[in-house]
């Protein structure tokens, strides 16, 4: 089977296992595990590492919970 160019792109720009996108597949749980996620959160709450890590002890990986827990 041969694919076109369009279609192609298509597969490409349209993958669900996109690396390069920084966002967390579960954005209902906070995970302190990568880096990058941590960023992600923090720059998502305008908090520090800190902070989050703080409040992700205070009432779990809930990102609902988190939330509530920063008055955000």
């Amino acid at each position: 089977m041969s694919w076109s160019v369009s279609q192609l792109n298509f597969k490409l720009n349209n993958m669900s296992d996109d690396l390069g996108k920084k966002r967390p597949q579960d954005s209902s749980k906070i995970s302190l595990t990568e880096s990058w996620e941590v960023n992600y959160w923090c720059k998502e709450l305008g908090i520090s590492e800190v902070e989050l890590r703080e409040a992700v002890k205070a009432v779990g990986h809930s990102a609902a919970a988190v939330r509530k827990y920063l008055g955000k």
